[in-house]
């Protein structure tokens, strides 16, 4: 292919070699192998043919020796036994090939043979009866010892016969000797023909659409302004491949000056002002590329159907808009069980599946990698050190050696995708903590940043984990690293000051590792507008709320909602303890309040979370025994996977949303219930990161049961001014800060202006935006 400076050179030549030529040798073996196999078949059938003609030969000579012996050998049946054999010695004779013969009385018997077929004769006792009782010259080919001979039995008038025993083991080696020769013949000439095919085959095909294919993806991530590749074997192709990136550069170049004008013009952060705006900040000659656990859309087999899910979380309610506005490729676990089917041999697909938009590449991971790198380090070690929810971290060995192998084959994913081009990486969470470091050591020149989606503990704490110094170096190798609030910045400054050397600008909130430097930015994460999402609005959302009320008996009820996976940082204990606590003291509201709760199962595959879903539904369980009456319980525990129209649909009909987390990065479910609700009140806990964003909102500390039932009631007896004041503060505060802005900053900061650094770029302290996992 020829570069920007006019030098021509193979794609990839370090990295693709040994699957340069796989599709030609494919070919190439096809050819050879078929021609191999039709001389090889016409090779067999002349040796068998060759060898036939030779046994007709030793035939006719032996039945020639027979007539020969035939006159003596009736003369002497008619002598005694002893004259016979006198008679008849001198005729019978061998050499090489002939064996021998002998002569047999009508009886049967022997009379006389030299000693070689004498030794045979009762291998030849079948063969000669049977010529004497059928008066006719018999043959057969017999192997005694291994030896392959010949026999031919010819009947005597006067009775017995005479035999004529050959030795054909050089037929044998003739027919190998042949097949041998055939065989060498057929290999040189199958080599020859795939050498010629392979040739051929990659020169005249395989090599341009490599080449092509090259081209194309530099056209689409460099903007590249060279002509196609002189070696398409097509002049129509070459000349409507030249016509479409004409077009293609043409239409992105236009969509880059609107977007700059877009950018200045517009203050409503919208999707297409996010598109405009991330076209500007990245430029036309890279590509977006995010990269995370958790995969936005998973195959799922139910029934033997396949089924498209949304996973629960704040991390794809965050970033799939993101993605379907500014386009990419989202690299992500393929944790489906049907997700193989529904991905390509490298592991992509384009979704969202009904409009396509982006880039879904599946990296797969086998069962004991997920273990011990998901739910083992991850999840047993990472995320309990990172809330302090008073969960005992467990680290083991094992599950860190997992997690960087799974680390680095993530890396190694979105360098296959780089290719030679130019990116922007967001990677996210505490799962890929290694990646930064792993992607700037292969490619120093691309820009990367990762967004810690968790709480930062501060120094302390994070010591417990044994390897806490090789995450935060993994972590040091991006150029951006985000985090949800300043709180949560400081915390990591002050643990990289702590366990690495390095160099801290505080004013600049920047750290120097490794001749590496890296912003560290609170950037508070937020949600897409519901009327983005496809759920039913008008008279299909009146049936569905309608319908609802009616399944769940909710008809008249003052309805609380919350929203979560089931997760220990969740709070989900005290939030029922609260409303069992609520009802206690105001029995009033018995029969007339019910708390929904749609949990979403999590991590079941660990022992905690499945004794948590145990308790969850024992301890409703026995609240609603010691409440309900006839037709009412307080507590409906919906455990299931929700999709967005459910959700959206239960926080248009509750009248609250309660979000007790015991620590959470920011908890999107707040946001959600704000931009949702027409006349709602919103109870939130002071650990949640949320509560930074939305002071309005009624704060509680979960672990206060009794503060906590208070503030239930306040908010069902909240005067109807102060709940719309409270409501459209919040719901301004969303609108104004919503994921397309939180992305934006973090694409500018990271992606800078053009022909500058990000870390120079960008030096006016970045808002307090940034999601829950």
């Amino acid at each position: 292919m020829t570069t920007r400076n006019g030098t021509n050179r193979e794609p990839d030549e370090g990295r693709r070699w040994p699957a340069r030529f796989t599709r030609s040798l494919a070919v190439g073996f096809l050819v050879a192998g078929v021609i191999g196999i039709v001389t090889g078949v016409f090779a067999w059938r002349q040796v068998e043919s060759e060898r036939r003609i030779d046994m007709e030969d030793v035939e006719r000579r032996a039945t020639a020796l027979a007539q020969q012996y035939s006159l003596d050998a009736e003369r002497a049946l008619s002598m005694p036994d002893d004259e016979a054999r006198r008679s008849l010695w001198s005729r019978l004779y061998s050499y090489r090939r002939l064996r021998g013969q002998a002569v047999f009385r009508r009886d049967g018997s022997l009379l006389a043979a030299n000693p070689e077929v004498a030794e045979m004769a009762g291998e030849l006792d079948t063969l000669v009866r049977h010529s004497m009782s059928s008066h006719e010259t018999v043959s057969d080919t017999m192997r005694i010892e291994g030896v392959p001979l010949h026999t031919l039995a010819m009947p005597i008038a006067s009775g017995g016969a005479i035999v004529v025993v050959h030795d054909v083991s050089y037929i044998d080696g003739r027919a190998n000797g042949r097949l041998l020769r055939f065989g060498l013949w057929i290999l040189l000439v199958s080599l020859l023909v795939l050498m010629l095919v392979v040739g051929f085959t990659w020169f005249a095909f395989e090599r341009p659409m490599r080449l092509l294919e090259v081209w194309m993806r530099r056209l689409r991530t460099e903007s590249l302004a060279d002509a196609p590749p002189d070696a398409i074997p097509y002049p129509g192709l070459r000349s409507e491949t030249s016509r479409l990136a004409a077009s293609y550069l043409a239409a992105k170049s236009a969509g880059q000056l609107l977007s700059q004008a877009t950018v200045q013009a517009d203050h409503v952060w919208t999707q297409e002002r996010l598109r405009a705006h991330a076209t500007a900040s990245i430029g036309i000659d890279r590509q977006l590329i995010v990269v995370s656990n958790r995969e936005p859309y998973m195959h799922r087999e139910q029934d033997g159907v396949a089924e498209v899910i949304v996973p629960a979380g704040g991390l794809v309610t965050a970033l799939d808009p993101v993605l379907q506005s500014c386009g990419g490729t989202w690299i992500a676990h393929g944790s489906g069980d049907a997700d193989r089917q529904y991905a390509d041999a490298t592991g992509r697909l384009v979704v969202p599946p009904d409009e396509p938009r982006y880039t879904l590449k599946r990296v797969w991971l086998s069962r004991e990698e997920e273990n011990g790198y998901y739910y083992g380090f991850a999840n047993e070690g990472l995320w309990p050190l990172c809330h302090l929810a008073h969960e005992r971290p467990v680290f083991r060995a094992t599950d860190w050696d997992r997690y960087r192998s799974a680390n680095e084959r993530f890396a190694a994913a979105v360098l296959d995708e780089i290719g030679d081009g130019q990116a922007i990486v967001l990677v996210q969470d505490y799962h890929l903590a290694l990646v930064p470091g792993l992607l700037k050591a292969a490619r120093p020149e691309q820009r990367v940043g990762i967004f810690w989606h968790i709480p930062w503990p501060g120094p302390d704490p994070f010591r417990v984990c044994p390897w806490a110094a090789e995450i935060v170096a993994g972590m040091l190798g991006a150029d951006l690293i985000g985090f949800h609030l300043r709180q949560y910045c400081n915390n990591f400054l002050e643990t990289v000051d702590r366990l690495v050397e390095s160099r801290l600008d505080r004013d600049r909130s920047a750290i120097e590792f490794k001749g590496q430097t890296a912003l560290v930015r609170p950037f508070p994460i937020s949600v897409q507008a519901w009327s983005e999402r496809g759920v039913p609005t008008g008279d299909a959302l009146e049936l569905q709320l309608s319908a609802l009320r009616h399944k769940h008996h909710l008809e008249g009820q003052y309805v609380a909602v919350g929203v979560d996976r089931i997760d220990y940082t969740k709070g989900l204990l005290e939030r029922l303890r609260a409303v069992d606590r609520f009802l206690e003291k105001y029995p009033e509201y018995c029969g007339r309040f019910t708390f929904v709760e749609l949990g979403a199962p999590s991590r079941t595959h660990l022992r905690r979370y499945r004794e948590l879903l145990t308790s969850l539904e024992a301890l409703a369980d026995e609240i609603n025994w010691k409440h309900q009456t006839d037709g009412w319980k307080p507590i409906h525990l919906l455990v299931s996977h929700h999709d967005s129209r459910a959700v959206y649909a239960f926080m248009r009909i509750a009248s609250m949303c309660i979000v007790s987390s015991l620590h959470d990065g920011m908890n999107l479910v707040a946001k959600e219930f704000v931009a949702a609700s027409s006349d709602g009140v919103l109870v939130l806990s002071e650990f949640a990161g949320a509560a930074h964003d939305l002071p309005e909102a009624l704060i509680v500390n979960p672990y206060d049961t009794e503060g906590f039932a208070e503030t239930i009631r306040a908010g069902i007896e909240m005067d109807p001014v102060e709940r719309e004041m409270r409501l459209t503060a919040m719901r301004n505060a969303v609108e104004e800060r919503n994921v397309y802005r939180w992305a934006s900053e973090l694409i500018t900061t990271l992606g800078g202006s053009a022909g500058s650094r990000p870390a120079e770029a960008s030096k006016a302290p970045a808002t307090e935006l940034a999601v829950e996992s």
